[in-house]
């Protein structure tokens, strides 16, 4: 483990879990659909490096927020450099189809975890610190850009969708950010007056739990290796975590800094 900050010792009441990338890997390799999604439409089939530069730096920018507001930019973007007029300019018709093609492989998957595979799409050691926070009574919350939809599917298959109270998501036809809103309500209700812990592999939800005075953990897995840093994700992550860890396979070390807030 890196820790990147002490902190005070508190008693962590609820810990709010990014979903995709965090926990799941079902969904590993989504920026790949993405990326060529986004190129093709504001190219016109025509792409240049500048482009394609353009649209990585964003998807990289963008991870963990709502797939539609993703989807704003690429309409925006696709008027902007107008080399496609006959695109359409509906965000929610490149939502769709970016949906469509992504689903294709992530439902082979998701079927297969359910039948008997899934320890290949958990982040290692996810599961066993699941278990070590419901021994504990600690409340447990999933918040995801996904569909909420697929995301209670997801997790259905995974097997662990018994150790959330609650999974959030994307609502149909809505720009609500999940992420946002569940952090929200936790800061207003007080959370039992006990600490919030925000876990997630994106920028995103790091941000929002330091906005919302949470302690944070930054998971910056390989995900094809479920492990292992993606230099990626750490470089991103590095900034603004209070700790950053590749997997949750140290378990115990992992609960002894957040109950105590040390580096040992």
């Amino acid at each position: 483990m890196i820790i990147l900050e002490k902190h005070k010792k508190m008693e962590i009441g609820t810990v709010v879990f990014d979903f995709d990338g965090t926990i799941s890997t079902l969904r590993c390799g989504w920026e790949r659909v993405m990326g060529p999604l986004m190129t093709e439409y504001i190219s016109g089939g025509n792409p240049t490096k500048e482009i394609e530069e353009m649209v990585k730096d964003y998807i990289d920018r963008s991870t963990g927020i709502q797939t539609i507001a993703q989807m704003k930019w690429l309409a925006q973007t696709v008027e902007q450099f107008g080399m496609n007029p006959s695109a359409p300019s509906d965000p929610w018709f490149y939502k769709e189809e970016y949906n469509r093609r992504l689903m294709a492989e992530v439902a082979k998957r998701r079927d297969e975890a359910a039948n008997g595979a899934r320890e290949k799409y958990l982040i290692a050691g996810s599961e066993e610190f699941l278990k070590k926070l419901r021994e504990r009574g600690i409340r447990m919350l999933a918040a995801s850009g996904t569909d909420e939809c697929d995301v209670k599917k997801e997790s259905a298959a995974l097997g662990i969708d018994r150790y959330f109270e609650e999974i959030a998501g994307a609502k149909p036809l809505s720009e609500d950010c999940s992420k946002q809103a569940t952090l929200q309500r936790l800061m207003t209700e007080g959370a039992n007056g006990k600490g919030i812990l925000v876990i997630g592999d994106g920028p995103v939800e790091i941000k929002l739990g330091r906005e919302f005075k949470a302690l944070t953990l930054g998971i910056a897995s390989d995900e094809k290796q479920l492990r292992g840093y993606n230099e990626a994700k750490k470089k991103r992550l590095t900034a603004g975590a209070h700790a950053l860890v590749d997997c949750f396979e140290d378990t115990d070390r992992l609960i002894t800094w957040m109950e105590d807030g040390c580096n040992e």
